[in-house]
């Protein structure tokens, strides 16, 4: 990967797509969405965005009929159907199908978080948690549903709240059939039949099944309150508290709910 960007860690192996990922710095974002506050470098990448508002998903999975906005997303999602992982981990032996995920899982045993937000000077080991987390700054929620009204930060958490209306549950249990929403829904609950705590915590001892839920327990331990509002400043352990917390800025009604708890 020869080219280097000198204003973030990213290194590329394509020319073309390192001048396109430089313009991102320089700010140069000409076309913009007409739904949503975000604008984009080239006019393909706004195109494909605009799938999020439209609901657009067109390239199909072959193999388990699953559809999606992206070739790109979809091109990650057969990777599920190939066993092949070409990215192991040298630490852990754990393996990737992508990458990007097998470098940012590395971040995990070296500690790094290149990624650091201007406003209140927290790190992040990937690119996607900077971004939800500069969100939160900004107070911007751009994806709306179309059949209720509720709004979200990501195209990801909107996509997920609509199989609430379709009913949809794509991500079922290899041992007990039990299908679920979202995938993060599905790896909690498969834990259930592994009785797997992997992640200890090094203050208490405390075991957890997941990275993240250990992440929020250690808060516990550092007082840290990383979800900030960014209409008031009120910062929070947990992403639900802070969510529950921007209900209060809504009408009156939620806020003499908030008030009362």
């Amino acid at each position: 990967r020869p080219f280097r960007c000198p204003e973030c860690p990213k290194t590329f192996a394509d020319p073309s797509v390192f001048r396109k990922h430089r313009r991102g710095h320089a700010g140069l974002r000409p076309h913009r969405c007409p739904s949503c506050p975000k604008a984009y470098a080239e006019r393909k990448d706004l195109h494909n965005h605009q799938r999020v508002h439209t609901g657009e998903r067109p390239f199909l999975c072959a193999d388990c009929g699953k559809s999606f906005g992206r070739s790109s997303s979809l091109a990650c999602h057969q990777r599920i159907h190939a066993p092949r992982k070409p990215y192991a981990c040298g630490v852990c032996g754990k393996t990737f199908t992508q990458v990007a995920s097998f470098q940012s899982h590395r971040r995990v045993h070296t500690g790094e978080r290149p990624y650091l937000c201007p406003q209140c000077g927290r790190t992040f080991a990937d690119p996607s948690s900077f971004r939800r987390h500069q969100r939160a700054h900004q107070g911007l929620r751009p994806y709306g549903c179309g059949d209720c009204g509720k709004t979200f930060r990501q195209p990801a958490d909107l996509a997920v709240h609509r199989r609430t209306h379709t009913g949809e549950r794509p991500w079922r249990c290899g041992d007990c059939g039990k299908a679920f929403v979202a995938s993060w829904d599905l790896k909690r609950h498969r834990l259930s039949h592994a009785a797997e705590r992997p992640w200890r915590c090094g203050d208490c001892g405390k075991a957890f099944g997941e990275r993240a839920a250990l992440g929020r327990h250690r808060r516990t331990h550092s007082g840290e309150r990383p979800h900030a509002c960014g209409r008031c400043g009120k910062a929070f352990r947990r992403a639900a508290g802070l969510r529950k917390h921007e209900r209060s800025h809504g009408d009156r009604s939620n806020m003499a709910d908030a008030g009362r708890h």
